[in-house]
C-alpha cells in the first residue's frame, strides 16, 4: 500500500528549509544553510529537499502533496500596497525588490516544479498547496505538541499581512481567531532595537536578549527608555495588540529599519556601530525593549486564554524563540502548560506547511504524542563510522576508535572535568537553531573561566554572550527552578536554585567584563547575570548517547550537567558533516573531537594552518 508522503518547503526570505512527513510521522527536516554553509541561506532548499527525500528513499513523483509555507501572491499584494501607500519614498526599495520577485518569488508553482524536476529528471504532477504564513507557524506549533487542544499564539516580523495571530487548535482542526497586521509588529519592533544596538537583524535578536540582563533593572535610565518606547514609538493595548508610530520607522519604504536621527533625539544615543564597544546605554536599551516585549507577550497570552478558553498554549514565530519572554509568560500562570516549536522561525514553516496539508487539506486525524511529535528534534542527516574514517584519511588525521561507547563517555567525562573542551558529534543533526547534544561543543559548567574561554577561543564572539546547561532531566530540579517538568529544546530560561547562588552581591556598576567574570553560583559557566540559565533537559528516551555522557560526568563529579553550545563559530552554520566538524575543531581551541566512537586528540593532529574563521563567514 502506498504511503502518504508530504514535503514541506520554506524559501526565499530567510532560513530556507524542508521537512518530510510519512503517514503523519515527521521523518526528516533540515535547514538549507547546513548544506551550503551559508548562514540563514534563503535560496530554494534544493539540498534539504534532496536529503529529506533520500532519507526515506522517495522520488518526487511518489509524494502525495508538496506544501509551501506561505502565499506568495498575497505577500506580493502587501508589498505593492505598501509601496503605493508610501510612494514615492519607497522607490529605491521597490526597484531593488521587483527583479527578485519576478525571477524567483512570484511564480512559486513553476519554481517548485522545476526544482523537483532536477531531482527526478521528469515533470512531477504532484499537488501543490500554499497555507498562509501564520497558519504554517500555527500548524508547526499545534500538531506536534502533546496537547489534544490548545490556544495558539504566533508572533513574528510579518508573513503576508499578519504579524501576530491567535488561534485555537482542537483535534485535527485549527481555527484562526484574531490577527494583527503589517506594519504593526512586535517582531519588527524588536528587530529595530536589534539594529539600533549594533546587531544584525534576523540573526542578532538573541544577542539583544542576552545583553538585556546587563541593563540596570529598575533604574531611572531603563524606566525612561521604556516610557519613550510606550509613549512615543508604540501604543500597546491591554489585549497585547500594538500600533507603531510609523514616523519613527522606515522599513516600509527603505532598506533601513528606523529613522536614525529621530531615534537619536528620542534616546539620546546614536545607533551603535556593529562591533563597537558596548556602553551601558545600549545595555539599558536592550533591557527596556526586552521588558516591553515580555509585557506584550503576557498581554497577548491573557487575550488568547480569554478568546479560546484553552488551558494549554503552543507558540511559534520568531518571537517565540525569546526564551526569557517565554519564561515570563510561564511565570504569569495564565496557562497550565506552554509548548514551543523548536524551529519556531521561518524554517519551521516548512514543517508547519506539511502538517497543515495533512490535517487541514487532506483532513487526516491526529493522535498527539504524550511527549511531543518532534523525536527530540533530531531529524537531520546522520553519518556512519565509514564516513568518519574517510574524512580522517582525507585529512591524515590520527584517531582512537573505542569498542564500547561506555568507555568513550568515561574518558570524555574525565577530560571535561580536567577543563578540556570537546566537540561532540553524534547521530542525526538537530532541527531548529539550537544544538541539542548531537552537534555540540561541551565543557564543565563548574569552571568559572569557561564562559570567557568558550566565547573568545572557540566561538570567536562577544564576551557577554551566555551559555546553556544541558542537564539530566531527572536531576534538573536540583539546579533550576523549572516550571515545566522538562525543557528539551532550550526554549525557556529558569532561575538557578537559591542554595547554589553565590552569596556576594552583584555590583551592577562594575565594568561589563568584571560582571561577566564574577562567579554567581557553583555552576558559573551557565549562570547569567540575573541568576538564570537557558535550560536543556536531556532525556534518555530521546538522546541515549548524550544522556550517557552527562551521566558519566555525574558519576565522576557529582554534577549532572554540562555546558552545551552549538558546534560552530560565530557566523557559521552549525556543523553537519564529519568534514565540517573536523575543520571547526582544527580552527579553534577545542581539545578533543568525538564523532560516534572515534576520538581525535588535538595534540596528535598534523600541522594545520589556521584560517581566520571570521573572514570566512559573515558576522552574525
Amino acid at each position: 500500500m502506498k504511503r502518504e508522503a508530504i514535503l514541506g518547503i520554506s524559501a526565499f526570505y530567510h532560513d530556507s528549509a524542508a521537512a518530510l512527513l510519512v503517514d503523519g510521522e515527521i521523518v526528516a527536516a533540515a535547514h538549507e544553510e547546513r548544506f551550503t554553509r551559508k548562514k540563514h541561506d534563503y535560496s530554494f532548499p534544493a539540498h534539504a529537499v534532496a536529503y529529506c527525500l533520500s532519507e526515506y528513499g522517495l522520488k518526487p513523483s511518489e509524494l502525495s502533496v508538496v506544501a509551501f509555507y506561505d502565499k506568495p501572491l498575497l505577500k506580493f499584494e502587501r508589498l505593492l500596497e505598501t509601496y503605493h501607500l508610501w510612494a514615492p519614498r519607497g522607490v529605491r526599495s521597490f526597484v531593488t525588490a521587483m527583479p527578485i520577485w519576478v525571477k524567483e518569488k512570484l511564480f512559486m508553482r513553476r519554481t517548485i516544479r522545476e526544482e523537483l524536476k532536477k531531482i527526478e529528471s521528469a515533470l512531477v504532477a504532484v499537488p501543490l498547496v500554499f497555507p498562509a504564513h501564520h497558519l504554517s507557524h500555527a500548524a508547526s506549533a499545534f500538531y506536534p505538541s502533546p496537547f489534544v487542544e490548545a490556544a495558539i499564539l504566533t508572533v513574528d516580523g510579518v508573513g503576508e499581512w499578519a504579524t501576530t495571530t491567535i488561534g485555537k487548535g482542537s483535534g485535527k482542526q485549527i481555527e484562526m481567531c484574531a490577527e494583527m497586521h503589517f506594519p504593526h509588529s512586535l517582531g519588527l519592533l524588536y528587530s529595530a532595537f536589534t539594529y539600533y544596538c549594533g546587531f544584525r537583524i534576523n540573526s542578532g535578536e538573541y544577542k539583544l536578549m542576552g545583553l538585556a540582563p546587563y541593563g540596570r533593572a529598575g533604574s531611572r535610565e531603563v524606566e525612561a527608555y521604556k516610557r519613550v518606547i510606550l509613549e512615543r514609538l508604540i501604543s500597546l493595548k491591554e489585549d497585547g495588540s500594538l500600533m507603531l508610530a510609523m514616523e519613527y520607522f522606515t522599513f516600509a519604504t527603505t532598506l533601513r529599519t528606523v529613522d536614525d536621527a529621530k531615534w537619536t533625539a528620542l534616546f539620546g544615543v546614536p545607533p551603535r556601530t556593529p562591533e563597537a564597544p558596548l556602553t551601558q546605554a545600549y545595555m539599558d536599551l536592550a533591557l527596556a525593549i526586552q521588558e516591553v516585549t515580555e509585557e506584550a507577550m503576557v498581554r497577548l497570552a491573557h487575550t488568547a486564554r480569554k478568546m479560546t478558553g484553552m488551558r494549554n498554549l503552543v507558540m511559534a514565530g520568531g518571537v517565540a524563540l525569546n526564551c526569557v519572554a517565554n519564561e515570563r509568560l510561564l511565570a504569569a500562570g495564565i496557562f497550565e502548560h506552554v509548548w514551543v516549536q523548536p524551529a519556531a522561525g521561518d524554517a519551521g514553516g516548512a514543517l508547519g506547511a506539511a502538517l497543515a496539508a495533512r490535517h487541514i487539506w487532506l483532513g487526516r486525524d491526529r493522535a498527539p504524542n504524550p511527549d511531543d511529535g518532534m523525536s527530540g528534534s533530531y531529524l537531520g542527516p546522520a553519518y556512519s563510522e565509514l564516513d568518519t574514517k574517510r574524512m580522517a584519511r582525507c585529512f591524515q588525521a590520527p584517531y582512537r576508535e573505542y569498542e564500547r561507547f561506555d568507555d568513550v563517555c568515561s574518558d570524555m567525562a574525565q577530560l571535561l572535568a580536567e577543563g578540556n573542551i570537546i566537540g561532540w558529534m553524534q547521530g542525526r543533526m538537530e532541527w531548529g537553531p539550537r544544538a541539542l547534544g548531537n552537534r555540540s561543543v561541551l565543557a564543565d559548567a563548574r569552571n568559572p573561566k569557561m564562559q570567557k574561554k568558550l566565547n573568545v577561543s572557540i566561538k570567536y564572539r562577544e564576551s557577554f554572550r551566555p551559555f546553556a546547561p544541558a542537564v539530566l532531566e531527572e536531576d534538573a530540579k536540583l539546579y533550576f527552578e523549572l516550571r515545566e517538568k522538562s525543557s528539551p529544546y532550550m526554549l525557556f530560561t529558569a532561575p538557578i536554585v537559591k542554595r547554589r547562588r553565590a552569596r556576594t552581591e552583584q555590583n551592577s556598576d562594575a565594568p561589563l567584563l568584571e560582571q561577566i567574570n564574577a562567579a554567581r553560583s557553583d555552576i558559573p559557566a551557565v549562570t547569567h547575570l540575573d541568576y538564570s540559565a537557558r535550560v536543556q533537559t536531556v532525556s534518555r528516551r530521546t538522546n541515549e548517547r548524550f544522556w550517557q555522557l552527562i551521566n558519566a560526568f555525574k558519576s565522576l563529579t557529582g554534577y549532572a550537567l554540562l555546558v552545551n553550545t552549538s558546534f560552530n563559530v560565530r557566523g557559521e552554520p552549525i556543523v553537519m558533516t564529519p568534514e565540517d566538524a573536523y575543520r571547526c575543531f582544527m580552527n579553534t581551541e577545542m581539545d578533543h573531537l568525538v564523532i560516534g566512537n572515534i576520538v581525535f586528540d588535538k595534540r596528535a593532529q598534523p600541522a594545520w594552518e589556521k584560517r581566520s574563521l571570521l573572514e570566512q563567514y559573515e558576522l552574525d
